[in-house]
């Protein structure tokens, strides 16, 4: 496949996250340096945690100056935008994270296929550095992961890696149309709030009255 699709995935990915990161800095009332710090690791924390997973090593992060340089711009945009664009951007801000997710899963893959690693590595490779980033984001801003329970996140990447290491993905237009499909696939889970299957250990309040209305009645027999 021509590395000009891993490269402009890997722009698209980067812009996307890091204004994502510089957003949710903000709603924490975080100043200029920790809305910097958060849009950073929020861009290239995912891709951090790919390389130290498949044996890059994480010191090729300063190669991409370009990169850097995108997403320091990208946060200083976001940080001066009106008021009223941010919250028109807030409105979308489902869509953008979903281009983030496709396009960072994507170039995850890709990055991790090149390096003829085995399906299973080229799936983690797609996942974490789809996700990575917005875990470590919701980490320092002190939220849980939205992307392990909110609705169907992960899954999207996996898929994505799953396509590219089964070779299903052999040229751009089919990367660009699998792009198309996650994002597509991710806005249906959020509008339709499609979620994985879950079970809680906390008991409803209802079910709690219950066994104490319960026991009570239990205990006034035994007197």
């Amino acid at each position: 496949m021509d590395m000009h699709a891993f490269e402009i995935f890997s722009i698209i990915g980067t812009i996307a996250f890091a204004m994502s990161g510089a957003f949710v800095a903000m709603e924490e009332e975080y100043d200029i340096l920790g809305i910097l710090v958060l849009g950073l690791v929020t861009a290239f924390g995912g891709g951090v945690i790919r390389n130290v997973l498949i044996g890059v090593p994480v010191t090729t992060l300063w190669s991409q100056g370009l990169l850097i340089k995108l997403a320091i711009l990208s946060i200083i945009v976001a940080f001066l935008l009106p008021l009223g664009w941010i919250k028109h951007w807030k409105r979308t801000e489902a869509f953008f994270d979903a281009i983030g997710l496709s396009a960072f899963a994507i170039q995850g893959a890709l990055y991790a296929a090149n390096m003829h690693h085995p399906l299973s590595a080229v799936v983690v490779a797609a996942v974490m550095t789809g996700i990575g980033g917005g875990i470590i984001r919701d980490l320092l801003a002190g939220r849980k992961p939205l992307v392990l329970k909110d609705e169907i996140y992960a899954v999207w990447a996996a898929i994505a890696g799953a396509m590219i290491g089964l070779d299903w993905v052999r040229s751009t237009w089919q990367a660009v149309l699998l792009f198309a499909v996650i994002v597509l696939l991710r806005m249906l889970s959020v509008h339709y709030r499609w979620k994985l299957p879950r079970r809680s250990l906390h008991m409803s309040s209802s079910t709690d009255l219950s066994i104490k209305g319960t026991k009570g009645k239990q205990s006034r027999k035994t007197a």
